[in-house]
């Protein structure tokens, strides 16, 4: 029996659901507009009539993270692994987030592992957690903390390890202006904090 496909709805892929077209506040595009006006434009300019709504939208959905709790992405938890007890890993996972100094863009990629306790988890939702932090205004040392506390303190694994690699246009674009320049943060914990051999065993599976 076949499903009708639905657009922008739960169901219809695993990371990203289509933002709702939200109502802009007056305020809030006037906010814009004084932006557009301080940075030398018009915003009367017929180009730029309709910028401040789309602006404010998209801070929505750049921030759509303070409306998603990441714990709730790890609620469902599975007990049967076929006695599987080793590392699981999630290599190269994009994200953007904006940084909250500048509100510039953060862009990179996060390696997320665990090693099983009792539980493991949808593969999707370790990519969820990550997502529900990163769409909020970060710096990428928090959002690395962030993703592997949530991940230790609601699915009690043994050992997790997140490394986020990240380009920061506060510096590529500003400021110093040095382009292809990444950021490496990481978070040990439990085994792979406490271990050499598990800690080394995880950053090479990772490619580090």
């Amino acid at each position: 029996m076949s499903m009708e496909h639905k657009p922008g709805g739960p169901e219809n892929g695993d990371l990203v659901a289509e933002m709702p077209k939200i109502s802009v506040p007056e305020d809030v595009a006037e906010a814009v507009r004084t932006l557009i006006r301080w940075s030398g434009d018009d915003p009367t300019r017929e180009g730029l009539l309709d910028t401040p709504q789309r602006v404010a939208r998209a801070w929505k959905e750049y921030c759509s993270g303070y409306g998603d709790d990441p714990a709730h992405h790890l609620s469902r938890v599975f007990e049967e692994v076929g006695g599987y007890d080793e590392i699981v890993l999630l290599k190269d996972i994009p994200f953007q987030s904006h940084c909250e100094h500048h509100m510039a863009p953060i862009i990179g990629k996060a390696h997320i592992a665990y090693l099983p306790g009792n539980y493991v988890v949808g593969i999707s939702k370790l990519a969820r957690v990550l997502h529900a932090f990163a769409r909020r205004l970060q710096v990428q040392e928090r959002l690395t903390a962030e993703v592997a506390d949530c991940i230790w303190t609601n699915l009690k694994p043994v050992g997790v390890a997140v490394v986020i690699e990240a380009s920061h246009a506060c510096m590529t674009a500003r400021g110093v202006r040095t382009p292809g320049v990444a950021m490496v943060t990481s978070r040990m914990m439990g085994v792979f904090r406490d271990d050499d051999r598990s800690r080394k065993e995880v950053l090479a599976l990772m490619g580090y």
